[in-house]
């Protein structure tokens, strides 16, 4: 992994902690209300290892997500990347969504290496 300042790596968590934080919410939500959670259930598990996988190689926290389970994390982050420029696209320069997305993209990034 790429030689990453402390800001970012700080940022980097934080922004997965926020995501694992909001996609629970909506979780609960749609659980609630009957609706199909299967994605949902699918991304929050990804976001955890992608979380996992930084706080090891930054924290040294250990984690008990095999290779298989990896591999397939990335590919799924990876595949978040669309729909999270798209968004940044369209927020406004210098706007605190942007920030947040600009956060989001790195950390996927870093998550995904």
């Amino acid at each position: 992994m790429e030689n990453v300042s402390n800001v970012v790596k700080l940022e980097s968590i934080k922004s997965f902690q926020s995501t694992i934080s909001k996609t629970e919410k909506a979780l609960a939500q749609m659980t609630q209300k009957g609706a199909n959670t299967t994605l949902l259930k699918k991304r929050l598990k990804v976001l955890y290892i992608g979380l996992a996988m930084l706080e090891n190689v930054w924290n040294q926290r250990p984690h008990h997500y095999n290779q298989e389970d990896l591999s397939k994390a990335r590919n799924v982050l990876t595949g978040l990347f669309p729909s999270i420029e798209n968004t940044y696209a369209k927020s406004k320069a210098g706007s605190p969504q942007r920030t947040l997305l600009e956060r989001r993209i790195k950390a996927l990034e870093l998550a995904g290496a």
